[in-house]
């Protein structure tokens, strides 16, 4: 996958560095392949590492998950819908009061591009 990790991280926190990734999914892919939860790299036998990279060259995660993610949002910006106009606006999205507190939802729907952010 081009990311190496250190031997002492756990291989459950390692699978779920991956964007797309989570708790669930990871627990899953540690049931299929018998390791342990608490288990960590460097006590993981090389043939099952490679199982798991394989294993994640399948999956959509990371850079396939966030193209995902960006596509559904320009989708409804085109649609015209409520969600895609508030995206569209910086606003939030899933109807949080905007009276006041709404910086942290200005921060994330905005897309970094060249270095600086700008509205989605």
């Amino acid at each position: 996958m081009g990311v190496n990790f250190h031997e002492k991280k756990l291989v459950k926190k390692a699978l779920e560095t991956f964007y797309g990734l989570g708790p669930q999914l990871s627990a899953r892919i540690l049931a299929k392949y018998t390791i342990h939860p608490l288990a960590r790299l460097g006590t993981v036998p090389p043939k099952t590492i490679t199982a798991l990279t394989t294993e994640l060259s399948t999956m959509t995660i990371e850079n396939d998950a966030k193209r995902i993610v960006q596509d559904n949002i320009k989708r409804l910006r085109d649609m015209g819908t409520y969600r895609g106009r508030r995206h569209a606006m910086g606003l939030p999205v899933r109807g949080q009061k905007t009276r006041t507190q709404i910086a942290t939802a200005r921060k994330l729907n905005c897309l970094e591009r060249g270095g600086t952010y700008s509205k989605i």
